[in-house]
């Protein structure tokens, strides 16, 4: 009896561990806090779902303990039989109505929401808009790729789109399946190799500012050993700052190199390194040449790798 109430002493404190440890960690890492159209639509969806679920359970709760004790054996009536209500028409129709109307509550808003978030038209009209922001993400073990085929650039690593508007994205894998997410901003859709996938989000700019400016995003997909360490950063940036940036790096040149443990460097990077990294925004090379992250904007990254923090201790 003693271990019996010890065993679950100890499994309630777990339980309660548990309880509490699932409610720590990083807002930005959170679905529970959207930053985004996208990631509203989808927490509506899990608050409706989940209040769904809550409602059935209290009733078949409250109906169980009803009848628990309303038709508990008594002393002295052990013989006796409630009255029977099978094939009560009723009652069938009741419990056939009532989980047909719940389902239509939950799939009514589900389908119109997944309907609008497949509704990627704008990014395959030839005719498209100039400001349309569309990014053609492929997943590699274990990085990640941009790039921004209307403007010729392409960066690795880190994420950078406009505020307040549609982003579209192309999302192919180049060698296994992976899984494109951004928890805060909503998504999570798999890279394949043989097809592309394709949607869109908003990043929201009260949301990033309350961010710090940055975004985390996974792999969601189990890719192989380093799988836990793709990660990737997003920075989403006003419309004016965002066009900045495009402009820079459409303008990017060679630096020029003059202190001599830099050239040797440099020697050292030309010889071996440059046969898989490019340094430049503008790489014309085929995806199948591009076999490691593009590094022009390396120094701008808060992250070496997406998981050292960039510092010359980690370079």
């Amino acid at each position: 009896m003693n271990k019996g109430l010890c065993n679950w002493r100890l499994f309630s404190l777990f339980g309660m561990m548990a309880l509490l440890l699932a409610g720590c960690g990083k807002p930005f890492l959170s679905t529970l806090q959207p930053a985004g159209e996208v990631a509203d639509m989808q927490y509506s969806l899990m608050l409706l779902s989940t209040s769904i679920m809550v409602l059935v359970i209290v009733v078949v709760a409250i109906i169980f303990v009803y009848v628990v004790i309303r038709f508990r054996r008594r002393k002295g009536e052990e013989n006796k039989i409630p009255k029977q209500v099978e094939g009560s028409h009723k009652l069938e129709i009741i419990w056939t109505v009532i989980p047909i109307i719940l389902l239509l509550i939950l799939a009514v808003p589900t389908v119109l929401t997944t309907f609008k978030l497949a509704d990627v038209k704008a990014m395959n009209d030839k005719k498209r808009d100039k400001n349309t922001v569309v990014v053609n993400v492929r997943a590699n073990q274990y990085w990640w790729e941009f790039e921004y085929p209307d403007y010729g650039i392409i960066t690795s690593q880190d994420l950078v789109v406009p505020t307040n508007e549609k982003v579209y994205f192309n999302l192919i894998a180049s060698d296994v399946k992976h899984s494109f997410w951004i928890p805060a901003v909503g998504g999570k859709m798999d890279t394949n190799t043989d097809n592309k996938n394709q949607f869109w989000l908003v990043f929201d700019q009260k949301a990033t500012d309350k961010a710090g400016g940055v975004f985390y995003g996974k792999c969601a997909e189990l890719c192989g050993p380093s799988h836990a360490l793709m990660d990737f950063k997003v920075r989403p940036l006003p419309r004016d700052q965002f066009d900045a940036w495009v402009k820079k790096m459409q303008n990017a040149k060679k630096p020029v190199v003059t202190d001599p443990v830099a050239k040797e460097g440099e020697a050292i990077f030309n010889k071996s390194c440059i046969g898989c990294h490019a340094v430049t925004p503008l790489d014309k090379r085929p995806a199948q040449a591009r076999t490691a992250p593009n590094l022009a904007d390396f120094g701008d990254r808060e992250r070496i790798a997406g998981i050292l923090e960039h510092n010359e201790e980690n370079l």
